[in-house]
C-alpha cells in the first residue's frame, strides 16, 4: 500500500494515510502511536485538551515512562519514573495527564505563576479538579526535590475560585486579616435555585460578588441581576459587589470598607 501511494510511512510501525492533513489532533495522535502504550498527552499538550485557561492551542508534548523513552524523538517528550492510574485519563480518545497532574507537571516545568493559577482556577471552574484534591496529590511528590511544590503551596492559598479576579479577591481578604469565605455557594428557595454566588461570609449572611472588566451592560442582564439580587436579600444574604478596577487598583478601599461591613453584619471582632 505504501508502494501504491495509498499510505505513506510517518514513524517505526506506524502509517497514515496518504493526503490526511496535519493538524494538531494528526500530531498528538502520531506522538502516541510512535511512543507506545506507556505514553500519554501532558504538560501544555494535556491542559490544552483539557480546556484550561491561557492554553496554547498547538503545543505537542508527552510524558512516557522513563525505561520507555525512545533514543530520540522529534517531539517534546517528558520522561517519568510512575504514572500511576489517578494521574491518567482519556480526553477526546487521547490518553493524557489528569488535570491535576497537568497542573502539577506546569509547577514543575517552572511555567509562570500567572500560567499556573490560570490552569488551576479553570480546573476549578470545569471541575476537572479542586483545591483538596491537588493538595492531596501534591503531598505524594513532597520531599521528592521536585520543583514547583513551593510555588503550588503558595498558590493553594488563594484558590477555590473560578477566575484570576476571584483570586485576587481572596488574596486581599487573607491579607487584610479577614476570615475566608466559602466560594461558589449555591443558594436554593424551596427547591429552586435562586443563584450560584462568588463568595459567601456564612456567620454573617454577607454576599460578595466581584464583576469583570466588561460586567452586564445590556438591558435583560440587568434585569436578571436585579432578580438575583432581591432573591438572594429575601432569603437573608446582604449582598455586595466590587469591580475589577476596585479590587486591582483599589484593594485597601475594599478591604476597609469589607472589614466595615461584616463588622455591621455582626462579625466578632
Amino acid at each position: 500500500m505504501v508502494a501504491a501511494g495509498w499510505l505513506r510511512r510517518v514513524a517505526p510501525g506506524v502509517f497514515a494515510v496518504a493526503g490526511v492533513p496535519e493538524s494538531h489532533r494528526y500530531r498528538l495522535r502520531l506522538g502516541l502511536l510512535r511512543l507506545g502504550e506507556a505514553s500519554w498527552v501532558s504538560y501544555e499538550a494535556a491542559a490544552g485538551l483539557h480546556g484550561l485557561d491561557r492554553s496554547p492551542a498547538d503545543a505537542v508534548e508527552f510524558t512516557v515512562l522513563r525505561a520507555a523513552r525512545l533514543s530520540s524523538s522529534p517531539m517534546g517528550v517528558h520522561t517519568s519514573r510512575w504514572m500511576p492510574p489517578i494521574d491518567q485519563v482519556f480526553v477526546d480518545g487521547f490518553r493524557a495527564t489528569s488535570a491535576t497532574r497537568t497542573i502539577l507537571d506546569l509547577a514543575h516545568a517552572r511555567r509562570s505563576q500567572w500560567r499556573v493559577e490560570a490552569a488551576i482556577d479553570s480546573a476549578v471552574r470545569l471541575g476537572l479538579s479542586s483545591p483538596t484534591v491537588i493538595a492531596a496529590r501534591l503531598e505524594t511528590l513532597r520531599g521528592s526535590g521536585r520543583w514547583g511544590c513551593r510555588l503550588i503551596d503558595r498558590l493553594l492559598e488563594d484558590s477555590g475560585g473560578h477566575s484570576m479576579l476571584e483570586r485576587r479577591f481572596l488574596e486581599l481578604v487573607r491579607n487584610a486579616g479577614l476570615p475566608r469565605p466559602r466560594t461558589q455557594v449555591v443558594h436554593r428557595r424551596n427547591g429552586r435555585h435562586i443563584a450560584r454566588v462568588d463568595f459567601l461570609f456564612d456567620d454573617v449572611g454577607v454576599v460578595v460578588e466581584v464583576s469583570g472588566r466588561l460586567g452586564h451592560s445590556s438591558p435583560s442582564e440587568r434585569a436578571r441581576d436585579a432578580q438575583r439580587r432581591n432573591e438572594l436579600q429575601e432569603v437573608g444574604r446582604k449582598v455586595y459587589e466590587y469591580t475589577w478596577h476596585d479590587v486591582t487598583e483599589q484593594p485597601g478601599m475594599v478591604a476597609r470598607t469589607l472589614a466595615r461591613r461584616l463588622r455591621e453584619a455582626g462579625l466578632a471582632a
